[in-house]
């Protein structure tokens, strides 16, 4: 009899077991779903909220480009040439004769009066007014019109004093999938741009001065803050920083560095621990 009822208890407890187990397994499972609906639906909002921020920069970008003004100017009494001291071969002649770009910024201002200049790379989609404010958070989620847009917009290291004096000039954007903002420097190292030398300069227009830039260094980096240095020290320090990332380059240009030299720095994700960077030494300016 005690046999029977032990047997008939291990029944009721086995099956106890068995019905938590099930819940426990309903219960995973659940999560699980629930885990997916919400992965599904926050890539869904991403996805949206991606697109109608592109939207939103390609309108920005048409409504810039119908209220600016831009002319090339060609050299003139007043066009300084910088390190004309270069080898009579050097590639530094060729893009000397590139004109210079001049921008009325009188509408930009109206729409951002954190307008602080134009940029223009050779060989790529880059042709848009840059802003700098007190900080380098703001406007990688900010467009040009100050409003929330994820896709950000193109930005100087608030570092910069604009005064003439500055060895390293730094813009940043994000790297864009569609192309706009830095989209089109992000894939320079892939996209043939680095097998054409008539894309190796850059154009920008500031308040104080037009001025033309020789690209010499680009490169892929783990992410770094040593290429974003603004200041230096000393002439010393200046050169040691440009012979680092002159040897960083993908590609020799040809171009030759000096401790009297200008830099531009443009810089840009290629994914989230990586960087692209281009660099490029001032040749030719005409004050404004």
């Amino acid at each position: 009899m005690a046999e029977c009822v032990q047997a008939s208890y291990d029944i009721i407890v086995f099956m106890k077991i068995r019905k938590v187990k099930s819940r426990v397994k309903i219960s995973i499972a659940c999560v699980i779903a629930l885990a997916c609906v919400i992965g599904l639906g926050y890539s869904g909002y991403k996805i949206f909220e991606w697109v109608t921020d592109s939207a939103s920069t390609s309108d920005q970008t048409a409504k810039i480009n119908d209220v600016t003004k831009t002319i090339e100017i060609k050299d003139n009494d007043k066009t300084q040439v910088i390190g004309s001291g270069e080898p009579d071969d050097a590639p530094y002649w060729k893009y000397l004769h590139t004109n210079l770009l001049d921008v009325d910024f009188t509408e930009l201002r109206n729409i951002n009066n954190e307008t602080a200049g134009w940029i223009q790379l050779g060989g790529t989609n880059i042709n848009y007014p840059f802003v700098q404010t007190s900080n380098n958070d703001f406007y990688l989620k900010h467009s040009f019109d100050k409003s929330y847009n994820t896709a950000g917009w193109i930005f100087e290291d608030f570092r910069n004093k604009n005064d003439g004096n500055d060895k390293n000039i730094i813009l940043y954007a994000h790297g864009r999938n569609d192309g706009s903002m830095f989209g089109t420097l992000r894939t320079i190292l892939t996209n043939g741009w680095l097998n054409n030398p008539d894309n190796y300069y850059v154009r920008t227009a500031s308040d104080g001065e037009m001025a033309l830039w020789q690209v010499f260094s680009v490169y892929r980096i783990p992410t770094t803050t040593d290429y974003i240095q603004t200041s230096f020290a000393s002439d010393k320090q200046f050169l040691k920083f440009l012979e680092t990332i002159k040897n960083r380059s993908t590609k020799d240009f040809g171009a030759t560095i000096s401790a009297t030299d200008r830099v531009l720095t443009l810089s840009t994700c290629w994914n989230t621990k990586e960087r692209v960077v281009l660099h490029a030494k001032l040749i030719k300016r005409q004050a404004r």
